[in-house]
């Protein structure tokens, strides 16, 4: 049976994902074969396991902290929001259905075998399982079913590390006010406070934490300062996807994100973000859009609606400007299928509709109720315009979409060609056009020789200096940051302690 520890947060974006990963990162390094878990999740970040199922990525990246490969048992319930009282509920990595807010919360209690059947398959094959919990224990209104904080320690009978944000202001309040809603058999959980995002002289915080056990007798077991670190946030909420000016110097390549109301999967942009001739920006207002050298429009969990918004607020207008100024467009899976002639979603998988697209691209898109999840990789095949410019790179990563898009034959050519590593058929993938193109392949920029071949492809197209791409691959960057965010952990949280509270 694995040891576990659990880390609950005093509100949403405390640091619970970064201080499991760095918990898991240094417990590898001791030598311990150790998983994360989070029973649920709620996130328009997901990703495709090597068996097609789909999970959280928060998950995925502290299986990468932890070396080992993302498993579906990591995260049997996400939660995809489709509306603001919505989400498409994914049980053990494949669609249930979508529910309202009300709906689900009846429902969720029914989901606890498979959450027990999911965290058993990992007690079997783990040392340790770090567990995450979502939002704050202290929800009062939502205690009664919770699955997710209190409710899950207690059905594997985990300690608890409660984790607060410094940064924000408030952590003595956040500490004390969460743990003085907690009931009794609760409150004996926490073994443990961190502060998260220290900034300044710790000293100056020594007699605060001194008050503070003398309040609720807690030690604090940890004070995290503010480390910069590039490792994959979990939601929106990430500062990264905040508007930055464009580079007015001209020096490096200015690519534009559209910050759609449901971007999903923006980490497929983690790996350009690094890239020192990139300057990335998210932007959700026609007017931020300027002159770059590449726009992006990126995956979506409600397409329909969010084409629309481009249109109400002149974005798409915008678009299209740019495209006939021959400044590139890139779509990435609902981008892709936005760019198209065409979406037709007569079966009701989001509103009803058919709708025109933003026609740059001769598709039709067709949803249906099935949802198409795979890994795949294969090789670039475009033979037209500054596309052909690429050459046959290669590509991997994995599709997660609801339709099938169609190319009007005799007016395009496809971007890729497809091998699904999954059940090994190959296919044609995506559309080009011009100077615009699409393709269903999330992470496309993870691997180094397409994203080495993108920038330097573009770069001559602008006239900008590229150095060929990174001399590391992005995976190798990752593991470097796991390894200062365990140096961080090792040297600010008392490790000795924590090992002592899992019984290792």
């Amino acid at each position: 049976m694995a040891k576990n520890l659990m880390i609950q947060g005093t509100m949403s974006n405390a640091g619970k994902s970064i201080i499991t990963a760095g918990i898991l990162r240094v417990l590898k390094q001791d030598g311990y074969n150790a998983a994360p878990f989070k029973s649920q999740n709620m996130a328009l970040n997901s990703y495709i396991t090597a068996d097609g199922l789909e999970m959280g990525r928060a998950q995925v990246m502290q299986a990468e902290a932890a070396g080992i490969a993302p498993c579906v048992e990591m995260n049997p319930i996400l939660l995809k929001p489709t509306s603001d009282v919505g989400s498409q509920v994914i049980v053990n990595g494949t669609p249930l259905k979508n529910m309202p807010a009300k709906e689900y919360f009846q429902y969720k209690k029914k989901l606890i075998p498979d959450i027990l059947k999911a965290y058993d398959t990992l007690d079997r094959k783990y040392d340790v399982i770090v567990l995450e919990g979502a939002g704050s224990p202290a929800e009062i209104n939502l205690k009664k079913d919770d699955i997710v904080n209190m409710g899950m320690a207690e059905l594997v009978d985990a300690p608890v590390l409660l984790v607060g944000d410094i940064d924000r202001g408030g952590v003595f309040a956040q500490l004390v006010g969460t743990i003085m809603l907690l009931e009794e058999k609760e409150r004996r959980r926490v073994k443990g406070l961190v502060m998260n995002k220290f900034r300044g002289d710790r000293k100056i915080l020594e007699p605060g934490i001194k008050q503070l056990y003398d309040i609720c007798p807690i030690p604090v077991a940890g004070v995290i300062p503010y480390v910069r670190l590039d490792i994959e946030d979990e939601d929106s909420l990430a500062s990264r996807l905040e508007t930055s000016d464009s580079d007015v110097s001209g020096e490096k390549l200015d690519i534009v994100v559209i910050r759609l109301p449901h971007i999903s999967n923006f980490t497929d942009f983690n790996a350009l973000e690094r890239l020192p001739e990139v300057n990335l920006r998210y932007v959700d207002k026609a007017e931020q859009i300027g002159n770059p050298n590449l726009i992006i429009l990126p995956g979506s969990k409600n397409t329909i609606n969010d084409l629309k918004w481009l249109r109400k607020n002149g974005i798409e207008a915008q678009i299209i400007k740019c495209a006939r100024q021959e400044i590139p467009v890139f779509g990435i899976c609902g981008g892709y299928q936005m760019l198209g002639n065409v979406i037709d979603d007569s079966c009701n998988a989001e509103t009803g509709e058919v709708v025109p697209g933003i026609g740059l691209l001769p598709v039709t898109t067709t949803f249906t109720l099935s949802k198409h999840r795979t890994r795949a990789r294969g090789i670039i095949c475009s033979q037209s315009g500054m596309w052909e410019m690429l050459g046959e790179k290669k590509c991997a990563g994995y599709e997660i979409h609801m339709g099938e898009s169609t190319v009007g034959e005799g007016q395009a050519h496809a971007f890729a060609k497809i091998y699904n590593t999954v059940d090994g058929t190959e296919y044609m993938d995506g559309c080009v056009c011009g100077n615009v193109a699409g393709t269903y392949l999330h992470g496309i920029f993870d691997e180094k020789e397409f994203c080495d071949g993108f920038i330097n492809m573009l770069g001559k197209r602008c006239g900008i200096a590229t150095h060929g791409g990174s001399d590391m691959s992005f995976e190798e960057y990752k593991q470097r940051e796991y390894d200062k965010l365990a140096d961080a952990i090792r040297e600010n949280m008392d490790m000795k302690y924590i090992y002592e509270i899992m019984g290792l």
